[in-house]
């Protein structure tokens, strides 16, 4: 780190602490975006605040970049109490309680000193969202190192007032002590006392080892649970402004459909109704949302709607026409060169939608010529930046505050209701609440694509698998890997996500988005192989593995399953299936029963088993695991959306069907020790080998192949009859 500034010392660790002068503009930060000590004073008052400078993406191995300014991480203010800052947000994946344990863990504080401050761009560091599994691996870093740097600037000052080496000092939950002499002792608050010190982090900062870890690794509660519980947990539907605005919105009967006529006559009639015209954004607005619906009634519109390209039922047929040449994204040795044993699968998905607990919701207000927005949103500074540019605002002028979200799985990261919040609220100048219903929640959604995968592939006369050509349509690649041992393989994809656009509606990601949808795939084409070998499907797995991850998870499922050995299809209803995603390598083993009557499946019992790295809080990764499973049953055997072209036939739960209460089966979950690897991602790996793993079990049980999701009751009865 450069030392030019002669305001800045360097110690003997290389890291810059800064005194600086009042307008002193603090290295490492872009031209033109200087942060003085005025500035910082202003924001954070007195104590001590860490900050990264100089592309941290490159000092924590981040895979997206982050700005090369000052973000603030990690304060502890003059009373000791410690607050950490993430651009992250909160949405029941439990990063709330594992981020405060890893900066617990390395300023040696109880996790109870801890507060979060999370998705607040005017607080919070630059964050490009909450996605993909990536908050404990890729922003867990650069909490841990801020907080051994904090740790490392209070250690020095307690060196100084205890008259000792560092080497002689310990700390524990936040109290410096002489080692041997307790009553030789100074807090965390006394030395921040009168301080007001910024530290720049660098790759330098001293990590805490795993033996010495006493908060991370410790099964713990979750921190917001209480107030989630009992109702205190604040959403953004909760806030309220004065002399706020419900708005409702005017909305096509179909995706891609235009506007003919519009009159909004009788709805300004109405008493108390602001009606805004702007563009293709028509709104009605009241104090009371019941009467701003009463006057959405009212509007009268016409609409010319486009043929539809496809249907539900069709879509695959469409993607497989439609598809183009393809993309080849892994290749090695000769799928053409294997003409024995082939076997031949085409597979299909439908399409998700997320169907949160709580719909998209905003309130903005805009004051004195800023703009301040409570937003439901898994990327508050992609929401800000959005909103800045319809609004013609300078970003500094935005600001996003997200709340507890309620439930994203991938669909909140447009924040689309945020822009129209922020457009009514400039417009009408007062505070304007967008809510969407359900209905709004459904045919606005960025839904899970459809997708079709095909696969021919071989295996030899000793079970060895030959041969592995694989062609996935509206999924990408992710988890589509061959993990297992095979020498001659090809993997193209089509119709991308960042392609040329088929879909009649928003699409994007969707809890580990695509990868459900390959494993499925895969995994079935494996159990399809081990079958026609008349090999038991595990022995065949592990008989062409020698990933040693991948072997692990499978011996730890199948032995806390209890496996019983035989080649499909036995009769038992029992099945295994295995992935690796967002670092992690994931195996379940799975028993059901199926109905032969009715076509209903019932899961009886899944048994996880994941290899997640070093594990930040067991107890928080096994709620994401069982919170996976639960999820995985409804696209596994009912979600599905019905549409026709841009037509959105669902509005609601009484035919979209998520998964009950009463269907979920005995859940088990497995740790795997793996000191050895960085924490990987926890929040989606085991949701996608269940499509895979709950067909296996119905070969298993009945002898017939599934190869559509959702396994609807009709859909198994139709399979069996065939």
């Amino acid at each position: 780190m450069s030392s030019r500034n002669t305001d800045v010392a360097v110690d003997d660790l290389h890291r810059a602490v800064l005194f600086a002068a009042p307008e002193t503009t603090i290295p490492g930060t872009r031209e033109g975006r200087g942060f003085s000590r005025r500035l910082f004073c202003k924001l954070v008052g007195g104590g001590i605040v860490v900050l990264i400078t100089t592309k941290p993406a490159k000092l924590f191995a981040q895979r997206r970049g982050y700005p090369e300014d000052l973000n603030a991480y990690l304060r502890i203010d003059e009373n000791g109490a410690v607050t950490l800052f993430s651009g992250k947000i909160e949405m029941g994946q439990g990063i709330h309680t594992s981020l405060a344990q890893m900066a617990a863990e390395e300023l040696g504080v109880s996790l109870d000193a801890v507060t979060m401050v999370m998705g607040d761009t005017d607080q919070c560091p630059w964050d490009q969202g909450t996605w993909g599994s990536q908050s404990t691996r890729m922003f867990g870093p650069a909490v841990r190192a801020a907080a051994a740097e904090a740790r490392m600037v209070l250690m020095n000052l307690a060196a100084k007032k205890l008259e000792v080496g560092r080497d002689k000092l310990v700390v524990e939950k936040g109290v410096v002590s002489v080692a041997g002499d307790s009553a030789r002792k100074v807090t965390y608050g006394e030395l921040a006392k009168g301080k007001q010190i910024a530290r720049l982090v660098d790759e330098k900062a001293a990590l805490k080892s795993l033996k010495e870890f006493k908060v991370i690794g410790r099964p713990t509660k979750r921190r917001d649970g209480h107030d989630k519980v009992t109702g205190r947990a604040k959403y953004a539907g909760d806030v309220r402004r004065p002399g706020m605005l419900y708005a409702r919105i005017l909305r096509p009967p179909a995706h891609g459909a235009t506007r003919k006529s519009l009159d909004t006559s009788k709805a300004k009639e109405m008493s108390g109704v602001t009606v805004v015209e702007k563009g293709d954004l028509v709104a009605v607005l009241h104090t009371d949302p019941e009467a701003a619906g009463q006057a959405l009634a009212l509007i009268k519109a016409e609409w010319d709607q486009p043929a539809a390209a496809f249907d539900t039922e069709s879509v695959g047929d469409y993607f497989l026409k439609n598809g183009g040449d393809g993309e080849v994204r892994a290749s090695h040795g000769d799928v053409s060169s294997v003409t024995a044993n082939v076997v031949h699968s085409t597979f299909r998905t439908g399409y998700l939608a997320h169907a949160p607990m709580e719909p998209h919701t905003a309130i903005a207000e805009f004051k004195d010529g800023k703009m301040t927005v409570w937003a439901g949103t898994q990327s508050p500074f992609g929401a800000r930046t959005r909103i800045a540019q319809t609004l013609s605002l300078d970003e500094k002028n935005v600001r996003v505050i997200t709340p507890f979200v309620g439930g994203g799985f991938g669909g909140k990261s447009a924040a689309n209701q945020a822009v129209e919040a922020a457009q009514l609220a400039q417009i009408t100048g007062k505070p304007v609440m967008v809510n969407w219903t359900r209905g709004e929640e459904f045919f606005f959604d960025t839904f899970g694509p459809a997708a079709v995968v095909t696969i021919a592939s071989a295996a030899d006369d000793h079970g060895k698998i030959t041969s592995w050509d694989y062609h996935v349509y509206a999924a990408g690649d992710r988890s589509a890997e061959m993990f297992y041992d095979v020498p001659n393989v090809s993997l193209k994809t089509y119709i991308g996500r960042g392609g040329p656009r088929v879909h009649p509606f928003g699409t994007g990601p969707w809890r580990a988005p695509g990868a459900g949808t390959n494993v499925f795939a895969r995994e079935s084409q494996i159990d399809i192989m081990a079958a026609a070998a008349k090999i038991d499907p595990l022995e065949f797995r592990l008989k062409n593995a020698s990933n040693v991850r991948l072997l692990r998870v499978l011996k730890a499922a199948a032995d806390a399953f209890g496996w019983k050995a035989g080649a499909g299809p036995s009769g038992q209803g029992r099945a295994i299936a295995a992935c690796e995603d967002a670092g992690a390598y994931c195996a379940l083993a799975a028993e059901v029963a199926v109905d032969r009557a009715t076509g209903t499946i019932t899961v009886k019992r899944v048994v996880a088993a994941q290899d997640m790295g070093i594990v930040i809080n067991p107890e928080g990764a096994k709620m994401q695991m069982e919170g996976c499973i639960t999820m995985g049953l409804g696209y596994v055997l009912s979600e599905e959306l019905n549409f026709k072209g841009g037509a959105i036939a669902d509005n609601n739960f009484d035919t979209y069907e998520l998964p009950r209460f009463a269907a979920v089966p005995r859940i088990e979950t497995l740790l795997i020790s793996n000191d050895d690897l960085a924490p990987q991602g926890g929040g989606e790996p085991a949701i996608v080998p269940m499509g895979a793993v709950i067909a296996n079990a119905v070969f298993d049980a009945t002898g017939v192949r599934m190869f559509r999701l959702p396994m609807t009751p009709a859909r198994v009865k139709a399979a069996m009859k065939a």
